[in-house]
């Protein structure tokens, strides 16, 4: 069998400030965010439409709490991830569920310093394989985060 490719890239608004919590007995931290995509696009007729796309995300560990810290509703950001399904079984109705979801692995924050909505040049970043936060160097159309370290006292906001 091949070898199989998930990962995810997405930019987007914060729907809502990110909910921390612990979770086992090792209090290892969970983040649940929401992002808000929009696309503009003009139809056939020539008339202007916007359609919008909620994704919800979760990141865990270090990366988790450095979103919690630093980031809020409204905020832009860009998340690298893969994708991941999860299924249970519905209490009242018994019957299977399910729900796709984003599993943030790296972030780097879309806009300038703490603005909700338009663009920015870019700002920190952040991945698991990271022990600090980056700073992203590169333009804000640019969805790739760079490898600057920085450290807690050089954070810009």
């Amino acid at each position: 069998m091949a070898n199989s490719l998930n990962r995810v890239m997405l930019m987007g608004n914060l729907t809502r400030d990110i909910e921390l919590r612990a979770v086992g007995g090792s209090g290892q931290q969970v983040a649940k965010l929401g992002l808000a995509l929009n696309r503009s696009f003009t139809t056939a007729s020539g008339e202007k439409r916007e359609e919008v796309t909620f994704v919800d995300c979760e990141a865990w560990g270090k990366t988790a709490e450095i979103m919690h810290k630093y980031l809020g509703k409204g905020r832009q950001v860009c998340v690298e991830g893969r994708l991941k399904l999860d299924t249970w079984d519905d209490k009242d109705s018994g019957k299977k569920q399910s729900k796709l979801k984003v599993v943030v692995e790296s972030f780097y924050f879309a806009d300038s310093k703490g603005g909700s909505g338009g663009g920015g040049a870019g700002g920190p970043s952040y991945s698991e394989e990271d022990s600090q936060p980056q700073v992203n160097t590169r333009p804000a159309n640019r969805a790739a985060p760079s490898a600057a370290p920085m450290g807690d006292d050089d954070i810009p906001f």
